[in-house]
Parts: structure tokens; C-alpha cells; sequence
């Protein structure tokens, strides 16, 4: 049997006569009841909203005297009521709607002005779980999306940035509210609901429930205000969406100069910001990098001293790169920094006077994270594939003293273990195939994304080669380098390679059918390796 639905909503203008309010954040509401009340509306409002309008001395109702059901359950049941609905849902121009309304005595809502109770603050605060579970608001969903299902005739607020622009269409119209108006807060609206809903399910499923990948996975972003310049590429769009709970990292970080970025700056400069959060408590680091991979990292005495350090390593690629550095910057390093073009710094600070420097390069974006993240920080990786989506835990994995094991002859030395651990930690970071050499707290040579850990090794190492006879050095730093492999060493062909280039020392994780096959190579030719049991594959 066929369903008969209600026509379609045809109205443009409808005047509001009866508003209802119900607000956690009562930011504006006041101001915003003050002005409809001028006008003649009629308020209804529920608990502590009604009595602040009622304490600022305007005229309102109490949801019972529409109900003609009281409160109840420590106000869990008061808007759940027909009365209310029914006056919300209803389509005005339907005959049988009209007549249910008449019948039953049912006044149409014309607004409605919710925002929900504090449920991700509750959870924020570290509240106990009853507190929690009663602060997930029922009722106030429920009017949200029977208002915003019925926006051809019904007008839902549930932001206060977005009282003043509907205060200004009553004005333009007479008091009456247009229907674009009421579209585009209907979408306000269901996004507020959805993200709402999408909180509550992530705390039962993460937290509440310690689920690592719920059956169902909600995810709920807020578009930032700016928009990007463009995608991958300029034919491509691109937006950048916050975390609802807030975040630390590239995409808090503050703008103060420069014109607007686009997707691969902020990929570049999260994948900068990342790796040289790995030197949170350590000395002044540097890293340049050019299309997500570091092109040169260092560390030094001074902030100076790691930049330099760290651009010798391949001047070439630091051209157009972005930069990152795990200290506040200074005069002298901006000075450095601006020698060459680059697209984006990213930095905790920086001083007047290193602001006043970069203001001379108006292209150049400056950003300043703050505190930089934790790189032990637990989350979520995320990759769209065509038909689906792939989630990770963050590759949160850093080194420590009992993860390591000499497999060969000779251990390494003081220096050497320090070398390979700074490897390591660059390798982190570098597309796979990784291949970083490193001597002295510097990179000497990267090679990333091969097919192949040879060519990888091989690519480094001549990489480190140019960039000796660019800065007029007597040898490349490969020589008496530490070198570092996200994966094992398959074959003996790669480590063979790092030996020609110089490195006295090798760290990977082991783990091939033919890791002694690779010691007795490391071993022949006088090298110190440790392995660390972890793979770092980066795709």
C-alpha cells in the first residue's frame, strides 16, 4: 500500500511567533531572547534557562505550561512530550497536520534554540562515569533534528555565533525567517548532532569500553575557517578539519605571516614537526624537509649551529623546503634561514627580532606550534583507499637501551652508538626504503623511497658525496658514519654498500632468514651493528 506523504515545504518567509529555548551555553541567549521578545514573540524555555531570561526580566513560559506535564527525573523527562513535537514537526501547510494540531491543541514552534549539555567537557575534566553518562543530553538532540527535519517551516539554532545573523533576517524580513536561512541552519544543526553523537560513541568505544578499532568507527571533524590554497596539485581542493576534542601539533600550530597554505605545505610541515619532536628534551635540532622526507637534520650547540649543520647536508633539496626546530627562534638562525627561499618554518616561538627578519620575506609562512607534541603521543593513523579506509596506531615506537643487541665481533663506540641512534630516529621518518647515514649529530646522507635498499643506500651515500664537494670538504660525512635501516638488511648486497660509502657502524632491526649472512658481511668488514628488534616502514 502506498505511503501518502506531506508536500513538500513551498514557503519562503515564516514569521516567528513562539521560540523555544533550552541552552547549556547560555553565551548570548539573554541578548537573543531580549530581542525576540520585542518583537512579540512568545518564549518558552526549560530550567536554568527559563530562569535566567525570567531573572533578566523578560517575559517567559515554562515547558509544563505547555506540556501540562511537569519536570521530572531531575529534568531527564521535560521536552519528550507531543505537545512539543508535535509543534516542531508538524507541516503547516498539511490538512491533516492542521487538524491533528487543532484536535489535540497543539501550537506550532517556530524556534528553537538549543545547544547540548557539556559532554565532551565532562569527559575532559576527568569525571567520574555517572557524571559522564548524565551528561549526555536526550532531549535536546531530539528537538535539534525535529527542527531541523522541519526546517521548511521551523527555524534551529544551536550555535550562539549564529545569533546575530538570524536576529538580522528577522530584521530584513519583517520578522519572519527565509528559507535559505533555515537550510543552512538545519545543516548547523545535523552536523552538531552527528559530531555530538560521534563523541559519546567514541568515549564508549575507546575508552569506556577500551575497544581499539570499535566495530562502528565515529569520527566527527570541525573545517578550519581558513581555506587552503589547493590540493596535491592546483586543479585539486583541499580543507583542513580539526579533531573535535582539540589537538597539539601542525594543525593548531598559529600563522603569523606568509600568504595561505596548501595541502603539501601542511603535510611537509607536519611530517617537519614530527621529527623534530623526537628531540623534544634534546639539544637545539634542525630539520629540513623537502616532499614529506628530511633532507637534512642536526643538532648542535646552538639553534645556528644545527641549521647549518643541517642544510650542508643537501643544499640543493633545502631549496623551497620547510623547516622546523625543536627551539624558539632566534635572531642569528632566522638570519641563516632566510638566505634561501623556503616555503614554511615551523618553530615553538620566535623572538621580535626573528619575526621582524621573516616579515621581510612576505611569501615565507611562519608558524608557531607552542609546545611541540609528544612524539610518544598514543592515536590514530588514517589512509582513504578506493572503497574503503585504513586505520593505524601511530608508530609511537622510540628506542631504548634494552631493545638493543650487538650481533657482531666488534660493539661500537661511544660515539658510533650515538650516531646510530640519531640514524635511527631519522630513519623514522623517511619513506621506505630508508637509508640514513649520520655522523656527529648530523645527517650525512638520506635516501628514501627506492624500490630497494641498495639503491636507498646507494643514493645516500652519493648524495653525502655532492654534498662534500659543494661545501669544499676533503671527504664526504659518510665517512665513519653510523647508518641506519628501517628494515632489515634482506640481503647483504645494501650493507655492502654502506660499508664503500664509509660506515663504521649499522643499525637495523634484524629479523631476516639471512641475518647471519649480513653479520658475517658486517663482520668481515670490521663494522659494529646492533639491532633493535622494531621496523619503522613509512609508506
Amino acid at each position: 500500500m502506498a505511503v501518502s506523504l506531506p508536500s513538500a515545504p513551498s514557503v519562503d518567509l515564516v514569521p516567528v511567533r513562539r521560540a523555544l529555548l533550552s541552552v547549556s551555553d547560555k553565551t548570548g541567549v539573554i541578548d537573543l531572547a531580549r530581542a525576540l521578545a520585542e518583537r512579540g514573540v512568545d518564549l518558552v524555555s526549560t530550567g536554568g534557562t527559563a530562569k535566567a531570561i525570567r531573572d533578566a526580566g523578560l517575559p517567559v513560559r515554562d515547558i509544563s505550561e505547555v506540556t501540562n506535564f511537569p519536570e521530572m527525573m531531575d529534568g531527564r523527562v521535560k521536552t519528550l512530550h507531543p505537545m512539543v513535537h508535535g509543534g516542531l514537526l508538524a507541516v503547516r501547510d498539511d490538512p491533516a497536520h492542521a487538524a491533528a494540531m487543532t484536535e489535540h491543541g497543539i501550537g506550532a514552534i517556530d524556534l528553537v534554540v538549543v545547544n547540548l549539555y557539556p559532554f565532551q567537557q565532562t569527559v575532559a575534566k576527568g569525571a567520574e562515569r555517572p557524571e559522564i553518562i548524565e551528561n549526555i543530553d536526550i532531549g535536546g538532540p531530539s528537538m535539534v533534528r525535529s527542527a531541523a527535519k522541519n526546517h521548511g517551516y521551523v527555524s534551529i539554532l544551536t550555535d550562539p555565533a549564529d545569533y546575530a545573523d538570524f536576529l538580522a533576517d528577522l530584521e530584513a524580513n519583517d520578522g519572519a525567517s527565509t528559507l535559505k536561512t533555515r537550510q543552512r541552519l538545519a545543516a548547523k544543526a545535523f552536523a552538531a548532532t552527528a559530531a555530538y553523537d560521534s563523541a559519546i560513541a567514541q568515549w564508549f568505544g575507546f575508552v569506556d569500553q577500551g575497544e581499539a578499532f570499535p566495530a562502528t568507527l565515529p569520527l566527527a571533524f570541525t573545517k578550519h575557517p581558513e581555506t587552503l590554497r589547493y590540493g596535491e596539485n592546483p586543479h585539486q581542493v583541499a580543507a583542513l578539519y580539526l579533531p573535535q576534542k582539540g589537538g597539539q601539533g601542525i594543525a593548531q600550530a598559529e600563522q603569523l605571516q606568509g600568504k595561505a597554505l596548501s595541502y603539501n605545505n601542511l603535510n611537509d610541515a607536519d611530517a617537519a614537526l614530527e621529527l623534530v619532536s623526537e628531540f623534544i628534551d634534546g639539544p637545539p635540532t634542525v630539520v629540513i624537509v623537502k616532499h614529506a622526507n628530511p633532507c637534512g637534520v642536526a643538532s648542535g650547540e646552538t639553534l645556528l649551529e644545527a641549521y647549518q649543520a643541517a642544510f650542508a647536508c643537501d643544499t640543493v633539496s633545502a631549496f623551497g623546503g620547510i623547516i622546523a626546530c625543536n627551539r624558539p627562534l632566534d635572531a642569528e638562525t632566522a638570519e641563516a634561514i632566510s638566505g634561501i627561499f623556503t616555503e614554511v618554518v615551523v618553530a615553538p616561538d620566535a623572538s621580535p627580532e626573528a619575526r621582524e627578519i621573516f616579515a621581510r620575506k612576505k611569501n615565507l609562512r611562519l608558524l608557531l606550534s607552542g609546545e611541540l607534541p609528544n612524539p610518544s603521543r598514543p592515536g590514530l593513523m588514517m589512509k582513504s583507499i578506493a572503497g574503503g579506509l585504513l586505520v593505524q596506531s601511530r608508530d609511537n615506537g622510540r628506542l631504548t637501551d634494552d631493545m638493543l643487541k650487538v650481533v657482531t665481533k666488534r660493539a661500537p663506540t661511544e660515539q658510533e652508538l650515538a650516531d646510530c641512534r640519531f640514524a635511527w630516529t631519522v630513519a623514522k621518518h623517511v619513506k621506505s626504503n630508508a637509508i640514513v647515514y649520520a655522523k656527529g649529530g648530523a645527517t650525512a646522507g638520506v635516501g628514501a623511497g627506492q624500490m630497494n635498499r641498495l639503491e636507498s643506500a646507494r643514493i645516500a651515500a652519493w648524495k653525502a658525496k655532492d654534498a662534500a664537494e659543494k661545501a669544499g670538504w676533503a671527504e664526504p660525512r659518510t665517512i665513519g658514519s653510523a647508518v641506519a635501516s628501517d628494515a632489515f638488511f634482506p640481503f647483504a648486497d645494501g650493507l655492502l654498500a654502506a660499508v664503500e660509502a664509509g660506515a663504521t657502524a649499522v643499525i637495523q632491526p634484524g629479523g631476516s632468514i639471512r641475518d647471519d649472512e649480513v653479520i658475517a658481511a658486517a663482520d668481515e668488514a670490521g663494522l659494529a651493528m646492533v639491532f633493535t628488534g622494531m621496523r619503522h616502514f613509512r609508506h
